[in-house]
């Protein structure tokens, strides 16, 4: 039986540098059913949304939106972002940035009608000529330490122009065994089956969020829980 008390550090198999091209393509096509089909697109659009409303940049502006994300993967959230956009009539360009080369191959493909920097790099080393207007990241904070996501919160405010926020895991128990049975039933990728409950026991609670947030000295923020189980915390500057 896991353990749910304390978040997991056991690696994930993505985090390895051996896996072939063809087997994290696959596992980036899953994830983008999953994040579609469970809410997590639908999330990172609200995020965005609410950074906005608290804007004073608007539709109205002549200067595109400079959205980043760290973490990117196969880049399924900053389509689901650019369809957004489109249909609001909101100009933007994107950034995004990730430490793994063939997870920016596949998402160069899989975004290939968007106007795109894709970066290779892990996202501390990035220096930006523009500061990005908003930053955010998707199921990316669990695969750090708790010391490393206070170092995280804080390049995230440095580096933002109107804010950021995050959408990740909650550690549950009825989460880890409803995606447990799902991938088992439906994913043909052994990275999902493997990744995907690790991934919600490596997850937070909201308490520790709270305490996350206060060791960064971030003051002004929102955490709210949303369908299915995540956790999705604005910053707004």
């Amino acid at each position: 039986m896991p353990v749910f008390a304390n978040r997991s550090y056991q690696s994930e198999l993505l985090d390895r540098t051996d896996i072939p091209f063809e087997d994290i393509r696959r596992n980036m096509t899953e994830l983008e059913i999953i994040n579609k089909y469970l809410g997590g697109h639908s999330i990172t659009i609200s995020g965005l949304r609410d950074i906005l409303s608290k804007s004073s940049k608007n539709t109205f502006s002549p200067k595109p939106l400079l959205i980043c994300e760290i973490g990117c993967g196969g880049g399924d959230n900053l389509k689901a972002i650019h369809y957004w956009c489109t249909k609001q009539k909101i100009a933007a360009h994107f950034i995004g940035i990730d430490i793994n080369n063939d997870c920016i191959t596949y998402a160069r493909s899989n975004c290939s009608m968007m106007d795109v920097d894709w970066i290779t790099s892990d996202y501390l080393h990035v220096e930006f000529s523009q500061k990005p207007d908003i930053i955010f990241s998707s199921l990316f904070c669990h695969h750090f330490s708790d010391d490393a996501l206070i170092i995280q919160l804080g390049w995230m405010k440095k580096n933002t122009a109107m804010g950021f926020y995050i959408n990740d895991l909650h550690r549950n128990v009825l989460a880890y065994f409803s995606i447990k049975l799902l991938t088992w039933l439906f994913s043909k990728s052994y990275l999902v089956k493997n990744d995907a409950p690790l991934s919600v026991l490596r997850g937070f609670t909201r308490r520790e969020w709270i305490l996350l947030m206060e060791q960064a000295t971030q003051t002004a923020y929102k955490i709210k829980w949303k369908w299915a189980f995540r956790w999705m915390i604005v910053v707004i500057k």
